[in-house]
């Protein structure tokens, strides 16, 4: 018979897993609920380096004009058309659904106002980041869909810059990690990820799951942690 030490014990042990949960719940919807993730970090409303001089700007995906929507279906395919191959025709209509869910965040880059008031040409879209936040092993993460830039504005630090930002909204908003998925195909990203952001192939990423099956996989599955317990479970060997 089981003694009432142990059995209050057990009580004690599921409270603190459900109050763990509910809390994890509450900070995943505080930080879905905010609508501008740059308030808190104005510094990162511009982008003057290397001849660029560019404006970011918050977003969500059930708030998307058509035009924008374009620009970002234009962009994708011109940057993954080519690691998708013949599998982009079935990815793209994934990412369109992607594009417009009600939890899908965004920040935009475009030309500063500035700019465009003296060539007077349309304001355009020249690379956006998409985001969530959402649970990964019961890890709060913020899950990295896009990061997409258009070719003129590629190898100026943007992209670096960029990262900066979603790390910074990720620990402001008390996420674990920020975990993201790259094609193998696509060496640069890779290369980008790994070896400048000092990004890892997580312990969910197929390779690492299974590797005879992971081999088959044509992606993996990257993360940066910033507490213990999310690296034990996110970069476990």
């Amino acid at each position: 018979m089981e003694s009432s030490t142990a059995s209050e014990r057990k009580k004690l042990n599921r409270r603190e897993i459900l109050e763990k949960k509910k809390a994890i719940d509450q900070l995943l919807k505080a930080a879905s609920a905010q609508i501008d993730h740059l308030a808190s970090l104005p510094s990162f409303r511009c982008f003057n380096r290397n001849g660029l001089c560019l404006r970011l700007e918050s977003g969500c995906g059930d708030r998307l004009s058509h035009c924008t929507k374009q620009c970002i279906q234009n962009l994708l395919k011109a940057n993954m058309e080519g690691p998708y191959g013949s599998e982009w025709a079935v990815e793209e209509k994934v990412k369109r659904r992607e594009m417009v869910a009600p939890e899908a965040r965004y920040i935009f880059v475009r030309r500063n106002a500035n700019e465009v008031m003296m060539d007077s040409a349309p304001t355009p879209l020249l690379g956006f980041v998409q985001y969530r936040f959402t649970l990964e092993e019961e890890i709060p993460v913020l899950y990295l869909y896009e990061l997409q830039l258009d070719s003129s504005v590629q190898g100026k630090g943007l992209g670096k810059f960029l990262m900066e930002l979603v790390e910074l909204i990720a620990q402001e908003n008390r996420m674990g990690a920020v975990v993201l998925t790259v094609q193998k195909s696509n060496s640069l990203a890779m290369k980008f990820y790994i070896s400048k952001l000092r990004y890892v192939v997580s312990s969910i990423s197929p390779s690492r799951v299974d590797p005879l099956a992971g081999v088959k996989k044509n992606y993996e599955i990257l993360c940066k942690t910033f507490d213990h317990e999310a690296k034990v479970i996110l970069e476990a060997c």
